[in-house]
């Protein structure tokens, strides 16, 4: 058994590495798997420079604003400023041509002090920036006498109002507006600056300014305007000596600066607020400040200097604006920087977390699919190991129901026979669990496949029935099938599995029920629904027949809808008179509706739910008093939904349960249908057409159920209530029956006991049969001595029991009885008769049994112990018809073994050349096994096995496999 088990886990290795390869990542992530945290930091960082950076760009523009508004405000201070300071020169000029005017061209002048200091105090609203005017003449050294003479005073310096000491030349004010008249005779040449700003107005002609001063009788900052006054006109282009010797004097003004630009910043009061400095910038390196205070004011990070121009090309002055507060900061910038951090960072935090999801989902996938890997190798163990286990329960099971097979077609006593039935029947049951173990394991892994052969429903069903036959007697209960006129004779579909699902309920039907009935009904689906559609609509319409209580047996049962008054509808063989809507219309689909009605023990309300769920019982005491392990209803509910149908339930507990399923078959061609008409599925015998039957029996429905099974043979059938009635219609005109079959409750009622002998005067009396479904020695008697017929009718029926017990009771068909009795073993017969078939086993014990069972029907047997050894007797040429190989051998398995034979074949039919009478080599091979997996049916098919038969070995499969390579031909009894 060692060497077996490597093969398998040698498979069940390649299955798993397979898996495992179809299990790699066939997708690529493009989310970091590590260092999440880590990159959300660094995204946080980056982004915040580049916060920062938005938050300066938009700030820049901002502080851009603000000093285009600071150098806006300081080039129009600056401009008022130099515009006002220049209308105050051009008065000056104005009043220097005057002075020219009326005091040297004419002779003698117009102007004396008087009439200056009048004017000029008339005329300063037109030079609100001066603090006054005064005319200095030009007067040589020559003619200081004269002039000191005639103006009656001393030329002074301005420094000390002293005698001013000898020069070359002097400028002594004679002429002063009111408010500087104390200038009068004071020397203008006296100070240095003075003297050379003087040298330089008459040397350019030009208004010239000195640097800033504090004014006499004022604390403000000022600048005297020198302007030169000419004694006759110049010439445009006039030289610097001309103008020299054409001086006559000089006109000045004192400029009071400060004044000037608080009058200017008092009219720009309503602007913001800004700090004005005004400087003397002729020595870059020592500005000298007009207007302002030494001390650092304002917004030191913002300042915009101003160009002045006042008319003195040597002078140099410009106006410094600063903002008197610090500019706040930009809360538009300020604003869009931190909420676009923030939504920054909750999209970071949002890819953070996505991509720790990402992973984690990534995680979980990988693990599922680990996880898919193990169940799905623990599925193909499991199913490895049941098949295994199958194979090594089922090999030793094997040699005991062959061997007890064998044993059983000997002479035994009848109670060696006894103990050798009973040992094959538990054999058979063991044999039966482990299939449904199988079962439900193959559904689980989704491997169960249906066939699609013609097979006789009728036939199943009366199969299933001999099964629970005997059970059904001992228990006293009524067991019949039913099956409607409707449904055809021959259906495509899986038999085996049809009659698995009924197998399993009627059997628990008959385990849970101790009185009353099981009743298997098959119907059309459509019909059935069309009849149930129109007695659902009597009923609402007030119209109910009769008693619910009208079953097989009389017993109430759980779905009231399955009495009589449905039933007869059902059976009617008038025209149906309810409209039957088909969803397949002229197709060859077949719906079934199919249903196993009992009067059992029912199932408690609280494990209904629970009633398809394998390995679930009612209660733990229902194991342990009826046995069973819970597991056919639920293979049975999906077998039924592998049928394309669905399967239900109506049970009350005391009162019984009723299952219901549908299945969806198809119909089988005409060639199909007479062929298998000749198989053994269906072989019944015609002698009994054209014969009339009465039936007697005070149950319709149980009366509807022996006319089904008696028209199957061909029988009319008559059914009254009474042997009163029967005998009375016997001596009808209308034609004597040929047999009147009789209940037996209804005979023992003792109502019309003394009706039976009055056939006993006639010429041709009926024969009387009782139908019964157990009956004692007594009742036997009695019923002999009644008149009743030596055989009886046992329950349940079934069309072949019948046609036996009938032509034991007529005398007919004798020769048939045989072929009646066991068919199946004389078509085999003749498939195999003089068949030389090789059988390939390790086992001895399945040697025998296979080589005793293919013996039996009269097949020549060769038995080889290795798969090596079968090459060595199947060398081409050889004698064989077919070979039976099993699959589990040591050295050389089954499969390897078919593959060389097929080379084998295939090289010597490349090969042929005339030889070997010409024909082409193909050995049918069937596998011959217990591990009946459908994996295992799959590998056969690969390595070129023509079928499966799986040990032990059974008729029906047996037939089913050996009729596609063999011709039958007549079998003679031996």
């Amino acid at each position: 058994m060692g060497v077996k088990m490597q093969g398998h886990h040698h498979l069940v290795a390649v299955s798993l590495n397979e898996q495992q390869l179809g299990t790699k990542r066939k997708y690529r992530s493009y989310v970091p798997r590590t260092n999440q945290g880590k990159y959300l930091i660094l995204w946080i960082i980056v982004f915040g420079f580049a916060a920062i950076h938005v938050y300066r760009s938009i700030d820049a523009e901002h502080q851009q604003r603000i000093q285009e508004g600071l150098v806006s405000m300081c080039d129009q201070r600056a401009r008022m400023l130099q515009d006002q300071f220049s209308v105050c020169v051009n008065h000056v000029h104005a009043l220097a041509v005057l002075v020219s005017t009326f005091h040297y061209y004419k002779n003698p002048s117009v102007i004396d002090q008087d009439t200056f200091a009048e004017y000029t105090a008339r005329t300063a609203f037109e030079r609100p920036l001066l603090s006054g005017v005064a005319y200095a003449p030009r007067v040589l050294n020559s003619e200081r006498e004269d002039f000191e003479s005639q103006h009656g005073g001393t030329i002074r310096t301005m420094a000390n109002k002293e005698p001013s000491p000898h020069r070359d030349e002097y400028a002594p004010v004679i002429f002063s507006q009111e408010t500087v008249s104390y200038l009068n005779l004071l020397d203008m040449m006296s100070g240095e600056e003075d003297r050379e700003n003087i040298l330089r107005a008459r040397s350019t002609g030009k208004a010239v300014l000195t640097s800033p001063f504090k004014l006499l009788g004022s604390h403000h900052l000022g600048v005297v305007l020198t302007i030169p006054v000419y004694k006759s006109k110049l010439p445009p282009n006039a030289s610097v000596r001309d103008r020299i010797e054409a001086t006559a004097g000089y006109l000045g003004g004192a400029f009071d600066v400060e004044s000037l630009v608080e009058n200017l910043l008092g009219q720009l009061a309503g602007n913001q607020e800004i700090i004005v400095k005004v400087y003397d910038v002729t020595n870059t390196s020592d500005p000298l400040i007009m207007y302002g205070r030494q001390t650092q004011e304002g917004d030191p990070t913002r300042v915009h200097v101003s160009r002045l121009d006042f008319g003195d090309p040597y002078r140099k002055h410009h106006m410094t604006c600063r903002y008197l507060h610090e500019a706040p900061i930009s809360r538009t910038a300020m604003i869009t920087a931190v909420l676009g951090y923030v939504i920054v960072i909750l999209v970071g935090y949002m890819f953070y977390t996505g991509a720790i999801h990402i992973v984690q989902v990534e995680d979980d996938f990988d693990t599922m699919q680990k996880l898919k890997v193990r169940a799905e190798a623990a599925d193909v163990a499991k199913s490895q190991f049941l098949a295994t286990v199958s194979h090594e329960i089922r090999t030793p099971m094997n040699g005991i129901l062959g061997m007890l097979a064998l044993l059983l077609d000997t002479d035994l006593s009848s109670t060696q026979r006894d103990y050798a039935q009973t040992a094959q029947a538990c054999g058979r049951a063991l044999i039966t669990l482990i299939n449904e173990v199988l079962d439900r394991a193959k559904i689980e892994a989704g491997k169960l496949e249906l066939e699609a052969v013609p097979f006789d429903l009728r036939s199943i069903l009366d199969d299933v029935l001999s099964l629970f036959s005997e059970k059904s007697r001992n228990k006293g209960i009524e067991l019949a099938v039913f099956v409607s006129d409707k449904v055809p004779q021959i259906v495509m579909g899986d038999p085996g599995r049809f009659r698995q699902v009924i197998t399993n309920l009627v059997g628990n039907s008959v385990k849970f029920t101790e009185q009353g009935h099981i009743f298997v009904q098959v119907h059309l689906a459509e019909h059935s629904k069309a009849v149930q559609d129109a007695k659902l609509e009597s009923c609402m319409n007030g119209r109910s027949n009769g008693p619910q209580s009208k079953t097989l047996s009389g017993r109430e049962a759980a779905d009231d809808r399955n009495n009589w008054d449905r039933f007869k509808h059902l059976i009617a063989d008038e025209e149906f008179p309810f409209q039957v809507l088909t969803s397949d219309g002229n197709s060859q689909n077949v719906n079934l509706m199919v249903s196993v009605e009992d009067t059992g023990i029912g199932i408690p309300l609280h494990a209904q739910e629970l009633v398809f769920m394998p390995f679930m019982q009612a209660d733990s005491s229902t194991s342990r008093h009826y046995g069973g392990t819970g597991i056919g209803l639920s293979i049975s509910k999906c077998l039924v939904e592998l049928m394309g149908g669905q399967i239900s339930f109506i049970s009350r507990p005391q009162i019984g349960s009723t299952f219901s399923f549908t299945a969806k078959f198809t119909r089988c061609e005409k060639n199909t249908v007479a062929d298998l008409k000749r198989s053994l599925y269906d072989d019944l015998p015609t002698s009994f057409k054209g014969m009339k039957a009465t039936v007697v029996d005070t149950k319709p429905v149980r009366a509807a159920v022996t006319r089904y099974h008696l028209k199957r043979l061909g029988v009319s059938v008559d059914i009254v209530n009474s042997i009163k009635a029967a005998v009375l219609g016997s001596c009808s005109c209308s034609g004597q029956p040929d047999m009147i079959l009789v209940e037996k409750d209804v005979w023992l009622s003792g109502d019309d006991l003394n009706n039976v002998p009055v056939f006993g005067h006639k010429l041709k009396s009926p024969k009387m049969i009782l139908l019964a479904t157990n009956v004692t020695g007594g009742e036997l008697d009695k019923a002999k001595a009644a008149g009743f017929s030596d055989t009886l009718i046992m329950k349940p029926l079934r069309a072949s029991m019948v046609a036996a017990c009938l032509q034991q009771v007529l005398g007919t068909g004798k020769a048939e009885q045989g072929k009646v009795m066991a068919n199946g073993s004389v078509y085999l017969r003749g498939l195999l008769l003089g068949k030389k078939i090789l059988v390939v086993d390790d086992n001895r014990v399945n040697r025998r049994v296979a080589a005793g069972a293919l013996k039996k029907f009269g097949a020549e047997v060769e038995c080889a112990e290795s798969g090596k050894a079968a090459l060595d007797l199947l060398q081409i040429p050889h004698g064989f018809d077919a070979c039976f190989m099993d699959i589990q051998m040591p050295e050389m398995d089954g499969f390897e073994a078919t593959r060389r034979i097929r080379k084998m074949e295939d090289k010597v039919n490349e090969q042929q050349d005339g030889c070997f009478e010409n024909r082409t080599w193909h050995l049918p091979i069937l596998a011959m096994t217990a591990d009946v997996i459908q994996a295992t049916f799959e590998e056969c098919q690969k390595s070129g096995m023509d079928g499966y038969v799986s040990k032990p070995f059974q008729e029906e499969n047996l037939y089913q496999e050996v009729a596609k390579f063999f011709e039958s031909k007549p079998a003679t009894d031996s």
